[in-house]
């Protein structure tokens, strides 16, 4: 199996959550942090899920999931400790063409969550196909050392230039070797230099 890596834009979409346990509890963060109407089904919900409910941070339907539940989704993650209930949603998904992932059930996924490490506007993630998890997370542990909290701030502060310099009539190659110097190692350690003088 040969993976196709992509980050999605889920702001506005709507997104399904099958189950409100412990694991659903687990995927609806990243769903809301990337602005997504998140609506949730499931008989039971753990107390955060329940919270989110009543804030309308998300929809609960309290009740089993029904096909019908996926018209207009964009995605669904089968959060459940069913492998038949699995089976079914992902049938469903993709004859509506929903996405879907099933939580550590690789066989009804279109899709897996990736290991990921999060400063500010840089998102690395890190994917082992669905083969070792364990992998990914140990992988993602080293990258969280090596890009350390500062790039959050350089990120925006590198995009903010970027966007400067899009604007102004430049010919391309002296743009594309600007962009790749305000990108470089260098340019990494002028930014924590300044940091540094500011803070004494």
């Amino acid at each position: 199996m040969t993976l196709f890596p992509a980050f999605l834009r889920l702001e506005g979409r709507r997104c399904v959550v099958v189950g409100a346990g412990p694991v659903a509890e687990e995927k609806i963060p990243g769903l809301l942090r990337a602005g997504a109407k998140v609506r949730v089904v499931a008989p039971q919900a753990t107390e955060r899920v329940q919270i989110w409910a009543q804030a309308k941070k998300i929809i609960w339907e309290r009740r089993a999931f029904r096909s019908e539940d996926l018209a207009g989704a964009f995605l669904v993650i089968a959060a459940t400790s069913s492998g038949a209930l699995h089976a079914r949603i992902l049938a469903q998904a993709r004859r509506r063409g929903v996405l879907c992932n099933a939580v550590d059930d690789p066989e009804h996924c279109d899709f897996f969550y990736g290991a990921v490490v999060r400063r500010g506007g840089l998102l690395i993630a890190i994917s082992t196909s669905g083969r070792s998890p364990a992998l990914a997370q140990r992988i993602r542990k080293k990258l969280e050392q090596e890009f350390s909290e500062e790039y959050a701030a350089w990120v925006e502060e590198i995009g903010a230039v970027r966007q400067r310099l899009m604007k102004k009539k430049i010919p391309r190659e002296r743009r594309r070797v600007l962009l790749q110097r305000l990108a470089s190692e260098v340019s990494f350690e002028e930014f924590l230099r300044r940091g540094s003088r500011k803070r004494k």
